[in-house]
């Protein structure tokens, strides 16, 4: 029989699993089944509560693969209740928030940074973690321009000290708070910034989204701007204007996994088709650089990729399931050992590149099809299921499948089940799970699939509490011990 303090300690691991699900999946958007008002009120329910109950663990989220969106909620619950902490967790949470908000976006830093001002929390602390992340920034002039809002919302609430003279800091305070009084600036982005105003050769020295508006006061046409911009677009800005300009430069291999599938699934069937070799290559390659040191390392993986309907998202996240499962399903091609490897999509369909959302969600077929030994008659080492859970048609059959399938036929568990799911159910305060002995883990982008399976094998039922406190302390250490790069911290910056 469990003792008190075992059951606790179990119910806070399923705490903080169903908590890392939400954080992971979960955006505050409508999503397919449930509307943004749901789901911002469940999201705001599961801060609270876990922020309240496991203080410790909720920082130690900061350190695991959630969304920026959770991320940022996390800091700004941790600063707007620091008389809660002890000193020591006050430490802690310094030290895991400043190595956050090095790796988030900077726009999602800034915009951060308005709600802490308008939350009105201005302790020491604050201020020290966000002149710290200001001091960090390469070029706190090309933030001015791009950003001006939040770096003048930032330097106000910390009182930032912009000396007077002909200082970077200097010029940077004069354009927040004395536009137009200096003639021209020695910083080259301010002075574009200045010379944009009536001279449409400066407009392409800009970044992108600033320009944008400079070219469309100067009635620039949209060919002509996109010409001129490109050389200072991201990788992000060059992909969405590639239907525009059709630049050879534009390496859609380089692109993140996820993000490529989602570009691919937004072009129309006929450009698939005759881009086949092309956008295939570069799904191929991006999954070869997302499985890194895990490439065929999986053994036989058989998967089960959700293609109904439901996996067309919603109007704020369209297409967003199932580019999460054409995603995975070129990534589980890598992971897997060679030739090893066999995909299922619900729909039946057997060409990846030209999946659309359609019709219900028979999960209970695909996985008795996947359960199937494949050639040589040797059974998989994996079944990996990427669906949002409706398993529809008929209702419960995969649950029940995979129920018979572990008590009768593997016992001995010889083939290892997960099931990740993109998409938070707001009214279970979680992602939807097709049974209670399958582990499942959310996802958001198919980059993190081996992190996640290896935090879905806590939800099995087979592990304590002691070991993911022992797997999140090592997530912490290492998370603390790594140091952010540019390129992670802008995500996207100028290829």
């Amino acid at each position: 029989m469990r003792t008190p303090e075992n059951s606790a300690d179990l119910v806070a691991a399923e705490d903080v699993l169903l908590f890392a699900n939400a954080a992971i999946t979960a955006t505050g958007q409508r999503e397919f089944r449930s509307g943004a008002l749901d789901q911002q009120l469940s999201l705001d329910f599961l801060h609270t509560y876990v922020r309240v109950n496991y203080r410790r663990l909720y920082a130690a989220s900061l350190a695991l693969d959630i969304n920026d969106h959770n991320a940022a909620r996390i800091v700004l619950g941790l600063l707007e209740t620091a008389g809660e902490a002890s000193a020591e967790e006050r430490r802690t949470e310094g030290r895991l928030i400043a190595a956050r908000l090095a790796r988030l976006p900077p726009q999602r830093v800034y915009r951060l940074f308005g709600e802490v001002r308008r939350a009105g929390i201005n302790n020491r602390r604050t201020r020290a973690i966000m002149r710290d992340w200001l001091a960090a920034r390469p070029d706190l002039g090309h933030d001015a321009v791009k950003y001006r809002s939040g770096v003048k919302t930032a330097a106000r609430h910390i009182h930032l000290r912009c000396p007077q003279g002909a200082e970077p800091l200097a010029e940077v305070g004069a354009f927040l708070f004395r536009p137009g009084k200096l003639p021209r600036y020695e910083h080259p982005l301010l002075d574009a910034w200045r010379r944009a105003h009536y001279e449409q050769g400066a407009v392409a020295e800009l970044p992108f989204t600033v320009a944008e508006g400079f070219a469309a006061r100067h009635g620039m046409k949209r060919e002509v701007f996109l010409k001129r911009a490109a050389p200072r677009m991201t990788r992000l800005e060059r992909l969405r204007t590639h239907a525009v300009t059709q630049r050879p430069d534009v390496d859609l291999a380089a692109m993140p996994l996820t993000r490529l599938a989602l570009y691919v699934l937004a072009l129309p069937f006929e450009q698939r088709a005759a881009r086949r070799t092309e956008l295939t290559g570069a799904l191929r390659t991006a999954a070869r650089r997302a499985a890194g040191k895990h490439a065929g390392s999986w053994g036989r993986v058989h998967a089960v990729l959700d293609d109904s309907f439901s996996s067309s998202g919603s109007g704020q996240k369209r297409r967003r399931p199932l580019a999460v499962a054409l995603a995975c399903h070129h990534l589980l091609e890598v992971l897997a050992a060679p030739g090893a490897y066999r995909g299922l999509w619900t729909s039946g369909r057997g060409d990846a590149l030209l999946v659309r959302p359609w019709g219900p969600t028979p999960l209970g077929m695909r996985v008795l099809d996947a359960l199937e030994p494949g050639p040589g008659g040797a059974e998989p080492d994996r079944l990996v299921i990427v669906s949002d859970g409706w398993d529809n048609a008929p209702a419960g059959l995969a649950g029940e499948v995979l129920r018979v399938w572990r008590a009768r036929l593997d016992p001995g568990r010889r083939t290892a089940v997960v099931h990740v799911n993109p998409v938070y159910d707001a009214d279970g305060f979680d992602v939807r799970r097709l049974a209670a002995g399958v582990p499942t883990a959310g996802i958001r982008d198919a980059e993190d699939l081996p992190a996640l399976v290896e935090i879905a094998r806590f939800a099995e039922g087979r592990t304590g509490a002691a070991e993911l406190h022992a797997y999140l302390d090592r997530r912490v250490a290492l998370f603390l011990g790594e140091k952010a790069t540019e390129n992670e911290t802008e995500k996207g910056a100028v290829a």
